[in-house]
């Protein structure tokens, strides 16, 4: 066998340059006994946990390659959950940073999560149109909810009802009672998408925003209440009175369609419109934690708050209204007016103030301050945290900002990337800033405002940087005092390309002006000192017919390859510039190129996806390759070597060997396209930037990459990707309708059950030599010594039937049901006469019954219909009855005695408390008569 080519893997080192990405929406965490200081925000995969006061980064919460789709903490706020974009939804634990459940059940992204009041439940709700309710507290699914036809958009629970109400892009609401697992209740109200909605009013209320300028407000009422008649009707707000509010007759009506009209819940009435300020959609709609504040925002830079008047509010309102009302019909000499006096939703619902941000927002959260300020936190577009202070106490209150997370990051996408000589600094430059990064402890260590940057480079010793500009500007920046230090007007068109001279003399630079132009370094005098400061001067210009796109010198600097806009790559002598090479063969634009160590090849990436291998003595293309599923967007070799990383539209970066011309690797990690790269002198680092507005480090290990071990690795993601894309399997007798169970088939649920099979076999094999033992043993008439199993042992001599519940136990609270749904019919029975064997002992009793139960639904048919399983399920009935009624017992024991602990300290507190209020009133009065005293000696 030959030598195989031993290549290097390179790893994820880091993940930089990026503050929040405006994927999800940001939330105010409690952290370290703190609200309204730490916000949590998505970035890329992982969620940043920052200190708004320091403007510091404390906690990470690492996700795996899944970019972050939706936030939700936790009421008690130390949990946070996390949705993504392949489905699944994470808890963390924000003391440990730690995730500590996982579920399963969303086939697209997670749009919408919410806690119910207790943080018990948890719902979710989806790109697949459908919505999933799980049991936070023993980790599993409850059930699945289908109905709508478009993306959830929101999720609601209502605290003291079990019902929950959804919307989505579908234009609907719907109202869903959880005890029967149905929509009893749909809102048709809308023309459009509904974006966002809220409860207010102790959810006597609801608030739906759509495409259009209205907050539509609903009346709820809860028609199962038992009114008292004394009690007066429950107020009902006016139509919107401002201009502009469309008052429809049909919208006017209990707009619903009900499919169970015999249990109807919650009657649902338009009562008018809230206008807003912005006339595009709404993109966030949300309250604070009391239900006191409305905010919302659409695709603008406006944040619109609103008040919300309490019922003590209202009732005072009232009055002042109806004493206002009998003054005037005093003077007027008129009747008194009448009792039934409204207040019109405006007057309930009143504008606070608009909130400016400094660019277009995508989320935002509220929380009201012990103090009663209102502090709102902004995740803006432009990789930005912004936070603001309301005063209320204030007669006008105006938002004033606090702090503002920006260091962390550019405001637009990185467009080029350079490394240092020494590998230690890295520069990264966008349409508004050039930033040096320190690549050890990834600090931004310098930020020098620049113009729209395309290309760059560090010039020979490390202390001054070149930028190329999209207005056709040369820029250098001295990187110690981070000033500008000379703008040249290099091109007429945008500076496409620049690259240093072997030598490191000079530089050449290429522009839409159809210029390649030569450029060297020289030291002037400069006016305000009497130091010499660099220069750039131009030496000479080669004149083409097309753009120039990319210039690359060969290492010898005897050639200039030249990247045009019709698709060819020209190559000349550097001294003379007369023509070489004509490199023709792409069918669009070559945008990136890059010649190898030796000066043999040149390696060309195109618009048209595909990179091209050419040899540079007789510009022959030595091999095509297909390299990405979009446009190949730069391209550089590893110094030293003729392997080069090519960075792709796809988001994703690829390592070819140009020798053999083999695919090495792909680095994941970047969720969208891949701007470009840059490679360290040595070769140990890889940089690349992209449109998620992340920055990201590769590291050179020293763990070999075997390619054979690559493909199979490959295959074996493929097969466990189309596994999860695969029908999920039907429950039988169960009606495919509304409801549904809560997770989905995936590789761990099937891994899941294989294990529960093998631990059965194991058991089955283990009972059978049981057996044989013991027929030996009779016929000799001796005991003879039985070989244990090596699983068994290494369990600790255990038996077969305590390793089958050990293997049980090990599956996921939340994969249990998908695992039990695979497993085939034939391992059930030998399952069911060990579970009676586990009940009797008590052993694990509920986890036993769920799986019992669950087995028994979807094998009902088949369960009933064998006469051998009749005395075990007989056997099952008593054991289980008799075991969950024992264990009812001890929890209601147990219920009973903290409630008695909880009585005994509040007596304890109640009597403290009475102590202290009784010795301070003795102290008013020493203190009084005291006082009483030395006025009596005044006088």
């Amino acid at each position: 066998m030959g030598l195989t080519r031993q290549y290097l893997r390179y790893e994820p080192a880091a993940l930089f340059g990026l503050v929040a990405s405006a994927r999800a929406g940001v939330a105010f965490v409690a952290l370290r006994g703190e609200r309204g200081r730490y916000v949590a925000v998505p970035a890329c995969e992982h969620v940043f946990v920052w200190d708004t006061r320091k403007g510091e980064k404390v906690l990470i919460l690492k996700g795996l390659k899944q970019e972050v789709s939706c936030l939700c903490p936790s009421p008690d706020g130390l949990h946070l959950a996390v949705g993504y974009e392949d489905g699944a939804i994470r808890v963390f634990n924000l003391l440990s940073g730690e995730s500590t459940i996982t579920f399963n059940g969303h086939r697209a992204a997670v749009t919408a999560l919410q806690y119910d009041h207790l943080g018990g439940r948890l719902v979710s709700g989806s790109k697949d149109t459908e919505v999933i309710v799980w049991d936070v507290i023993n980790e599993s699914g409850l059930y699945r909810l289908r109905g709508h036809k478009d993306v959830i958009t929101q999720v609601l629970f209502l605290k003291e009802k079990n019902l929950l109400v959804t919307c989505a892009k579908d234009t609907l609401v719907k109202w869903w009672d959880l005890d029967t697992q149905h929509c009893f209740k749909t809102l048709v109200g809308h023309r459009a998408e509904v974006w966002g909605m809220a409860l207010l009013s102790k959810e006597k209320r609801l608030i739906t925003g759509s495409a259009d300028s209205e907050l539509r407000a609903w009346d709820l009422t809860y028609i199962q209440e038992v009114k008292d008649p004394d009690e007066p009707e429950s107020k009902k707000s006016k139509g919107s009175s401002s201009p502009g509010a469309e008052e429809n007759t049909e919208e006017d009506e209990t707009l619903e369609l009900d499919e169970h009209p015999e249990e109807r819940i919650v009657k649902c009435s338009k009562v008018g419109s809230i206008m807003r300020e912005g006339r595009d959609r709404v993109v966030t709609l949300g309250t604070d934690r009391t239900g006191k504040f409305l905010a919302c925002h659409g695709i603008d830079a406006v944040l619109e708050v609103f008040s919300v008047l309490s019922e003590e509010e209202i009732q005072k309102k009232l009055e002042k209204k109806m004493k206002k009302a009998r003054k005037k019909a005093k003077q007027n000499s008129e009747e008194e007016p009448e009792r039934s006096m409204e207040l019109s939703l405006q007057e309930e619902v009143q504008r606070v103030t608009n909130v400016k941000a400094s660019s277009k927002i995508k989320s935002f959260d509220l929380i009201l301050s012990p103090k009663g300020e209102l502090k709102m936190v902004l995740l803006l577009q432009n990789n930005v945290i912004e936070l603001y202070n309301l005063d209320l106490s204030a007669q006008v209150p105006q938002a004033v900002r606090v702090s503002r997370i920006t260091i962390g990051g550019h405001r637009s996408d990185v467009r080029t990337l350079a490394f240092s000589s020494d590998n230690i600094a890295i520069l990264s430059a966008a349409a508004e800033s050039v930033k040096i990064w320190n690549r050890s402890t990834l600090q931004c260590i310098r930020t020098m405002e620049c113009e729209y940057a395309l290309c760059s480079l560090f010039v020979p010793g490390d202390r001054q940087v070149i930028v190329g500009t999209k207005t056709g500007k040369l820029q250098l920046f001295d990187l110690a005092s981070g000033s500008l230090i000379e703008t040249l007007d290099a091109h007429d068109g945008a500076v496409w390309s620049i690259a240093l001279s072997p030598d490191q003399h000079g530089f050449v630079t290429g522009g839409a002006d159809k210029c390649v132009k030569f450029w060297e370094f020289e030291l002037v005098k400069d006016e305000s000192s009497v130091q010499k400061r660099l220069s750039m001067k131009h030496v000479r210009v080669l004149q083409l017919d097309e753009d120039v796109l990319c210039v690359r010198y060969s290492p010898n600097q005897k050639l200039l390859a030249v990247s045009l806009l019709d698709c060819t790559v020209k190559v000349f002598y550097v001294d003379t510039l007369k023509f070489f090479l004509s490199l023709y063969g792409h069918k669009l634009p070559v945008l990136c190129m890059d010649i190898c160590y030796d000066g043999t090849l040149i390696a060309t990436g195109s618009a048209d996806r595909n990179v091209k291998v050419w040899g540079l003595d007789f510009g022959d293309c030595h091999r095509s390759l297909f390299a990405h599923d979009d446009s190949v967007m730069y391209l550089q070799f590893v110094p030293k070597s003729h392997l080069f990383f090519t960075a792709g539209k796809d988001s994703k970066i690829k390592q070819w060997d140009a020798d053999k011309f083999e695919h090495v690797q792909t680095l994941e990690g970047h969720h969208q396209e891949v701007w470009c790269l840059a490679l360290s002198p040595n070769g140990d680092y890889v940089v690349s930037a992209s449109h998620d507005k992340s920055l990201r480090l590769w590291e050179r290990t020293r763990e070999p990459l075997i390619l054979e071990e690559e493909r199979e690795m490959q295959r074996e993601a493929e097969y466990e990707e189309s596994v999860a894309k695969e029908e999920q399997p039907v429950v039988a007798g169960e009606r495919q309708g509304e409801t549904g169970l809560a997770g989905k088939k995936t590789i761990e649920t099937i891994k899941a059950a294989e294990r529960i099979m093998e631990a059965i076999e194991l058991y089955r094999e283990e009972m059978a030599k049981l057996k044989e033992h013991d027929a030996i043993c009779k016929a000799a008439g001796k005991e003879v010594p039985f070989p244990v199993n090596p699983i068994l042992r290494a369990y600790g001599n255990i038996t077969p039937s305590a390793y089958v519940l050990e293997v049980f136990k090990k599956v996921k609270s939340s994969e249990l049901e998908e695992s039990l749904l695979v497993l085939p019919f034939s391992y059930v029975p030998d399952l069911l006469r060990l579970f009676n064997e586990y009940i009797q002992l008590g052993s694990d009793v509920e986890l036993l019954c769920r799986a019992l139960l669950f087995l028994l639904k979807i094998h009902f048919g088949q369960i009933t219909s064998n006469q051998m399983l009749v005395t075990v399920i007989e056997n099952l009935k008593k054991t289980t009855i008799s075991r969950v009624s024992e264990a009812r017992d001890v929890l209601g024991f147990n219920m009973a005695g903290l409630q008695f602990l909880k009585r005994e300290i509040e007596a304890k507190d109640e009597v403290i408390f009475f102590a202290d209020a009784t010795e301070r009133f003795e102290e008013k009065k020493r203190k009084r008569k005291k006082k009483e005293k030395m006025v009596l000696a005044v006088l």
